[in-house]
């Protein structure tokens, strides 16, 4: 059984950075692709970044250049530090795990999902 808690999120103003992070329990954590995805109310899940098990990372457009994603294997824990927030993305930020070979930007891919942190961005 793996577990992802995600920790980090609160207020923030416009223009603010913000670290996420997601700690896992279970086995093989350091065997997936882990993902961060974010949901503003009356939204669909949006793809926000993925690093793969070997450390390559993917970010969506709207985030590249400000956002950075990594990991810790050692500590079974990964992080998105999130740089320049803007207002109009206030969320729900959720980790997720997926097979380094499903990891993809379709969070129907992911089989393991932490509860998600709220992050509020004011301006």
């Amino acid at each position: 059984q793996v577990q992802l808690v995600e920790s980090g999120g609160g207020l923030v103003q416009a223009g603010d950075s913000l670290r996420l992070s997601c700690a896992t329990s279970g086995r093989s954590f350091s065997d997936y692709a882990m993902g961060w995805f974010r949901q503003a109310p009356g939204k669909e899940r949006e793809f926000v970044s993925v690093i793969w098990a070997g450390g390559q990372p993917y970010y969506a457009d709207s985030v590249k250049g400000r956002f950075t994603i990594f990991r810790d294997n050692a500590k079974n824990s990964v992080y998105l530090q999130m740089n320049f927030l803007k207002v109009k993305k206030t969320a729900i930020y959720y980790c997720a795990g997926a097979s380094s070979y499903h990891a993809s930007r379709d969070p129907r891919n992911y089989v393991h999902w932490g509860q998600g942190t709220q992050v509020t961005v004011s301006s």
